[in-house]
């Protein structure tokens, strides 16, 4: 009879040196995209007037921020440790983003603020639905693969961006040529419930199914009734 060989549970270390490193490299791609929306889509938004550029521009820097956190963790190499605070970082980050887009959807629709046209807008918003997917599903599946429910989440900060991009491009389109004004606040009160759920979401997350570099096989953990990390 031949001996029953365990394999490890989840990636080899050798493997999981690799997606430590693409996350960082997805995280900084991240962030230094998100950094020129910001600074584009709030002197856009400043020039033209546009509340919902500037609220675009805003999310850039939570997106940022959110980014940010899983690069901290992942500075080190035992990520895992650092797992449960980023996650709370992400998580208020979504918070912080859903609370700024309803408060000023909201004021719009009060006082009927029409989104101002905007080619730079625009551009911007449709070059944003090219690259955010792409850095998203990137990332959600290097988190998958390793196990992290921070890099998990902030992928699904960074879809939620792309949701954002085609809202104000909607916004600005369908305002400047029918003067539907009401679109763009309406659509963006639907991303900002979006948000609130994914913000829970992340701050009652853990890294329950992060798989372990020294496991030999599962270990049943209470906390683990759903996939934490999809």
């Amino acid at each position: 009879m031949q001996p029953l060989v365990i394999s490890p549970l989840g990636p080899t270390p050798a493997r999981r040196a690799v997606l430590r490193r693409r996350v960082r490299l997805i995280v900084g791609a991240t962030i230094g995209y998100n950094v020129i929306e910001a600074v584009v889509a709030l002197a856009a938004g400043r020039i033209a007037s546009s509340t919902a550029l500037v609220a675009f521009g805003l999310d850039s820097v939570v997106e940022v921020l959110s980014a940010a956190a899983v690069a901290w963790q992942f500075a080190v190499p035992d990520h895992e440790k650092r797992e449960r605070t980023a996650l709370r970082l992400i998580a208020v980050s979504f918070f912080g983003l859903a609370a700024f887009v309803g408060m000023d959807a909201v004021r719009s629709l009060v006082l009927r603020e029409a989104a101002e046209h905007s080619l730079p807008g625009i551009i911007l918003a449709a070059v944003s639905l090219l690259v955010m997917p792409l850095l998203s599903w990137a990332e959600r599946r290097t988190g998958h693969e390793l196990g992290s429910g921070s890099a998990v989440a902030d992928s699904h900060q960074t879809l939620l961006c792309t949701y954002l991009s085609a809202v104000l491009l909607v916004g600005l389109v369908v305002n400047s040529l029918f003067g539907w004004w009401w679109a763009d606040p309406l659509a963006a009160l639907v991303i900002a419930g979006v948000a609130i759920k994914e913000g829970w979401d992340a701050w009652h997350g853990d890294a329950c199914c992060a798989p372990s570099a020294t496991a030999s096989a599962p270990e049943p953990d209470s906390r683990c009734d759903k996939d934490c990390c999809a």
